[in-house]
């Protein structure tokens, strides 16, 4: 029997794998989701505000926060590489304990411990300040409760069982996540004893019975808070009526998608993507890993695991419960297990189950101990790509709000606080309305003390009809409490930015026919453009906005459109032709056919109808589309009536063919 990979090499070989699923792409990822307004809290307010911060959602979690944010300042790349460092201690913290659980079984130790290191399905990895604390810390003491459990009862050390249930109560309490988790604690002791059915439910319970207590004072807890405490978050429906076909349904969905689905979805990803080059890196990546990591596997990993023939069952059966336990959490509060979103989130919760769950199944279908280590390090090498593959996912995203604040900058050098800012949505897939609200605060008030919070975001398309904007109408008010500190303004004070998939973002402005213009975008939107009040901009700012952690991209297309957006604004028409000048000198040009209007309307503007018009000839020869926009540009003209040529702009909007 070859020997079992030494003290030096394992922990070498974790993290190696850590890095090459998570470090690659390290420097280019940032903040997302919720790291923004965790971020700027322990920037403004402190870390000691994340224990009242939590108390209306999950009270546990403030302690962790503010653990781990008094630790590493709110910056991106520190919190990435302390997720790296998260990562690799998760693979180190599982193999010690299912060594606990499987002295004698240690590749099986081994290999799913590195399945648990790279688990496909959970995505969630590079919204590092959020699930660091929020998932992740907790994770890690559950896993280490277990190995306690199983060192306690084989040294029969009440220490070490002291140990474990501090570890499950640090594991259980931060998170609801989890509380599906103590089953698989049963189950490992269940099937560690001998004896018929009755006697290893007896021996188990003996020495599961304080964890189950610990387990009913979570469940009570969670009863009292959810529903008669100041619980405040996700509704949770588990007294509803589930019927037989909707939970077999739920539970086939589940134990697809955790259980088999995530260790091939990589390769539906990238074959469906080809021949992208992040689709080829990724393959390349995995198929590089798998020939590093078969040799060393078939050189390390013992060709047997002890005489233990039923093991395989086992480690299904422990596969399937578990990962039906970890979605109990999540599917309560009715939320979705959508893989490659944000609700991957909840199968941190099944990664020990679906990691079991598949490796029994090798161990069960396939004898012949290469072929079993082949197949595993194939499965370990698509879990590094999966992971890589995330990783270019998230760079890009933060590559697209980089583009998006900046613009917002240029276009918004400066903004009167109390303003409420409205859009339909965002063209990005990880960031919420109250997620860009955080940054947005820090760009434009960087020397924040506590006081009412200066600016809000609100997606219309999310918000509208409800509490925080009941309606559009004027003078309703905008109450909004982020956290520990409240918003408050009213539809009055409203700026309506909007920007598309392609194209850049703009401020719309109800005098300039934006409300015509942009008649075919939702309704959300469009109802709120005339609220849009373009003097809550501050041009001439002393301070003007800068956003962190972005360098200023180089100038392109976006720089020169925002600049001569906010020339428009100003009435200096000159100013916007010569930024399209400079452009148009280096050879940018727009995506969407939008951006030509304030052009046509500034050539105008300064007396060259000729040029307007062979640019409003040259826009609806590139998109047909564009003449409900190049129409009411030249009609906007025509009704200021400062521009000299009045029978010559009637006659350019008869050849425009628009409506009179």
């Amino acid at each position: 029997m070859l020997k079992s990979p030494s003290k030096r090499q394992t922990p070498l070989l974790f993290a190696l794998i850590t890095i090459s699923a998570y470090g690659l792409l390290l420097p280019v990822t940032g903040f997302y989701w919720d790291d923004w307004p965790f971020a700027w809290i322990a920037k403004f307010l402190g870390p000691a505000e994340f224990n009242p911060a939590f108390a209306p959602f999950r009270p546990f979690l403030g302690p962790i926060f503010y653990f781990t944010t008094s630790l590493v300042p709110p910056v991106p790349l520190y919190w990435q590489i302390f997720a790296l460092v998260i990562r690799f201690v998760i693979g180190i913290a599982a193999f010690w304990a299912f060594k606990q659980i499987w002295p004698k079984q240690q590749r099986i130790a081994l290999i799913t411990a590195l399945f648990i290191l790279v688990f496909p399905g959970y995505s969630q990895h590079w919204v590092a300040l959020t699930h660091i604390n929020q998932e992740l810390i907790p994770f890690i003491f559950y896993v280490l409760s277990f190995g306690f459990t199983f060192k306690a009862l084989r040294e029969q050390k009440t220490t070490y069982t002291i140990i474990a249930l501090l570890l499950q109560l640090c594991g259980i309490f931060p998170t609801e996540y989890f509380f599906g988790l103590e089953g698989l604690r049963f189950l490992f002791l269940f099937f560690f004893f001998d004896g018929n059915l009755l006697q290893r439910f007896i021996k188990t319970l003996k020495i599961w019975w304080p964890y189950l207590l610990i387990w009913i004072l979570n469940a009570a807890w969670l009863i009292y808070y959810y529903k008669l405490g100041p619980y405040n978050s996700y509704e949770v429906n588990a007294t509803q009526s589930f019927t037989i076909l909707m939970l077999l349904k739920e539970a086939l969905d589940t134990l697809w998608k955790a259980g088999f689905y995530v260790w091939i979805q990589i390769l539906v990803l990238t074959f469906s993507t080809l021949p992208a080059p992040a689709s080829f890196l990724t393959l390349g990546l995995s198929a590089l890993s798998w020939t590093l990591l078969t040799p060393h596997l078939l050189r390390s990993a013992p060709t047997e695991d002890g005489n233990e023939k039923t093991l395989p069952i086992s480690l299904i059966v422990i596969g399937i419960i578990g990962i039906l336990l970890g979605r109990l959490p999540s599917l309560a509060a009715s939320l979705p297990l959508t893989l490659q979103s944000s609700f991957d989130r909840f199968i941190v919760s099944m990664m020990i189950g679906g990691s079991l769950f598949i490796i029994g199944l090798v161990e069960l279908l396939v004898k012949n101990h290469r072929a079993k280590i082949i197949i595993f390090a194939a499965l370990i090498s698509l879990g590094i790509g999966q992971q890589f593959f995330n990783a270019n996912i998230f760079r890009r995203d933060w590559q697209k709000q980089g583009e998006i604040y900046w613009q917002m900058a240029w276009r918004i050098p400066a903004l009167e606080q109390n303003t409420v800012l409205l859009t339909y949505q965002m063209p990005i897939d990880y960031e919420t309305d109250l997620s860009f609200t955080a940054p947005i605060n820090w760009m434009y008030v960087p020397e924040y003390t506590r006081s009412n919070l200066p600016y809000i975001l609100l997606y219309t398309e999310k918000r509208l009809g409800g509490v925080t904007l009941p309606s559009l109408d004027a003078n309703t008010p905008v109450n909004y409490p982020y956290r520990t500190v409240n918003f408050s303004s009213s539809t009055s004070n409203v700026v309506v930015i909007y920007m598309p998939q392609n194209g850049c973002l703009r401020v719309l402005d109800p005098s300039r026919g934006d409300l015509q213009i942009y008649a075919k975008e939702p309704q959300e939107l469009t109802d709120a453009i005339p609220l849009s009040d373009l003097s809550r901009i501050l041009v001439d700012a002393e301070m003007p906005a800068m956003p962190m952690f972005f360098p200023e991209p180089e100038h392109g297309w976006c720089y020169y459109f925002t600049k001569a957006e906010l020339a428009h604004q100003q009435g200096d028409f000159d100013q916007v032709v010569l930024l399209e000048k400079q452009a148009i000198s280096k050879e940018f040009k727009p995506e969407d056919q939008n951006e030509w209007l304030i052009f046509i309307e500034a050539h105008a503007r300064t007396g060259d109808l000729q040029t307007a018009e062979e640019l409003s000839i040259a826009v609806l020869r590139a998109d047909a589309k564009m003449r409900r926009g190049v129409c009411t540009v030249w009609e906007q003209i025509q009704a200021n009536g400062q521009v000299r040529g009045e029978s010559h702009i009637v006659e350019i909007i008869r050849q425009l063919n628009c409506n009179p």
